[in-house]
Parts: C-alpha cells; sequence; structure tokens
C-alpha cells in the first residue's frame, strides 16, 4: 500500500467510506462506487493524480482524457483473476472537486464489498488539491503501469482470452494488453524469417477442432506469434513444427488484416 502524504486535504460531503454503494450481483454482475471530494482540484489535475496513483498501484490503464475528467482503468488479469474496468469521473461544483469510481465486475466474479471499499478508499484518500494536488498531477500525468512479473499461461489460453476481448469491445483490447509481459507454453506451429526477425508461430486450435468446447468462448481465436529477441537465433534455428516451446516477450500489436498477436524481444524459458 502506498503511504499517503503528509498533510491531508479536507474531504467535503461526507467520507468515501459513507458515499460507498455496491448495485447487482455476482450472477448478473457487481456494480461498487465510491466518491471523494476535495477544495481546489480541477477536472484535469485530478484526474492526472488519479493516473499517478493507480500506475503505482499496478492498475492497467486503458484510456486517459484529463481534460474531460475520464480515466479508464482495469484491475489486471493475473492468469488466475479475470480483469475488469473501473470508471473513474472528475467533476467541479462551486470550486469544489469531486472524483467518483465505479468498479464493473462482470457476470460470475465475486468479491467481498468491505474489501473493495477498502482498496477504492485508499486510493482517493490520496488525491489533494490547490499547490500540492497541482504537483501531483504534473507528476502523475505520463505515468505508466509497472508490471510485477510475466504472466504465464498457454498460448492457447492467451489466444482465447485475447479473441473474447476482441468480440466484447476490439477498441479496449489492445490497450489492455500493450507492452504487457506474458510467459507462453505451446507447440511450435511454424518458424519464419521476417526482414532480420525470426518469428515463431504457436498451434493455435480452433474452437471446432477441440474436444472439449467450453460455453462462451470465441467464435474464432487469433494466431499468436513471437518474435525472438536479440541472442536468440541458435534457439530459432533449432525449432521445428510439433516442439513444445516456453518463451517470455512483450505484447507488441495485434493485425486485424491477418487476424494475429505479434509478441516481441521473446526469449526461451527453461
Amino acid at each position: 500500500m502506498l503511504a499517503l502524504l503528509a498533510v491531508p486535504q479536507i474531504a467535503h460531503a461526507g467520507t468515501c467510506e459513507d458515499s460507498f454503494i455496491k448495485k447487482g450481483n455476482p450472477i448478473g454482475g457487481s456494480r461498487f462506487i465510491a466518491m471523494i471530494s476535495v477544495n481546489d482540484m480541477p477536472v484535469d489535475v485530478a484526474i492526472n493524480q488519479m493516473r499517478g496513483i493507480v500506475a503505482r498501484k499496478g492498475y492497467d490503464i486503458i484510456a486517459s482524457e484529463p481534460a474531460a475528467g475520464a480515466l479508464l482503468i482495469e484491475q489486471s488479469h493475473t492468469g488466475k483473476t479475470r480483469a475488469f474496468p473501473i470508471e473513474i469521473n472528475a467533476s467541479v461544483t462551486n470550486g469544489v472537486g469531486t472524483v467518483q469510481m465505479e468498479a464493473k465486475l462482470r457476470a460470475g466474479m465475486f468479491a467481498k464489498a468491505e474489501d473493495v471499499k477498502t482498496e477504492m478508499c485508499s486510493v482517493l484518500a490520496q488525491l489533494r488539491g490547490g499547490k500540492e494536488g497541482r504537483l501531483a498531477a504534473r507528476a502523475g500525468s505520463g505515468a505508466t503501469t509497472v508490471q510485477a512479473a510475466p504472466i504465464s499461461m498457454s498460448a492457447l489460453a492467451f489466444s482465447q482470452q485475447f479473441s473474447k476481448d476482441l468480440e466484447r469491445n476490439a477498441l479496449a483490447a489492445v490497450p489492455r494488453y500493450k507492452n504487457k509481459r506474458f510467459t507462453l507454453s505451446g507447440t511450435v506451429e511454424r518458424v519464419s524469417r521476417d526482414g532480420t526477425d525470426i518469428r515463431v508461430w504457436f498451434e493455435i486450435l480452433q474452437p471446432h477442432e477441440m474436444a472439449i468446447r467450453l460455453p462462451g468462448v470465441a467464435k474464432t481465436n487469433v494466431e499468436v506469434g513471437c518474435a525472438l529477441g536479440p541472442g536468440q537465433s541458435v534457439f530459432g534455428m533449432q525449432l521445428k513444427p510439433k516442439v513444445s516451446v516456453k518463451m517470455t516477450g512483450t505484447f507488441d500489436d495485434f493485425s486485424e488484416i491477418r487476424e494475429v498477436v505479434w509478441f516481441k524481444d521473446c526469449v526461451s524459458v527453461k
């Protein structure tokens, strides 16, 4: 947990804990809402502060519009837990800035309301007004999330997950994964060269090719290709189809035309 800044700004309209609301249920999807108000805190100052706070706490930043008072973040996917969005909105009334957080858990996800309230209010409590807030906003305006460790999963599971995200909202899919590191395991489908890059392609089964097809999966699975990093050419030149591999790489981009996800700087994991 981050330590709070030494000099607190007095909040208005009750505490964050008083504002906390839970709506819905795990069957249809739950929503958790909390807010806080602070003197002399313009919307852009509030959003840029929040960007810095949530980046340090490990949330994924999906979209940020400080001038509009809007920020979209996600509790990141860890390989065991599913990601869910948190919408943050800032407004100003009579010189008092108000920030609202709304976490939207998908159907089937469960979280204890008390734990969510503690987390959300610990984030909101770090907001500051006046000169202190402007300084914090300046530092947070370009903040990016630092990933603790690569996410380990099979290449097929990643393809299924990313493909489902594309079906839900294609615009949010790439920002959700951009520059994240993954350790992917699977079987080699082929090895190719693109300029100076050696690309390893994972074998990705389509849903109709699977013996067991779980409900709710994407209609088609995207391909997954991994461009090897420096010092990996000897490894790449010894690979052949049907060989099992495990590689760590960074999500680079998604080609809509070819329906393939590209990873870069991939290295072999023994």
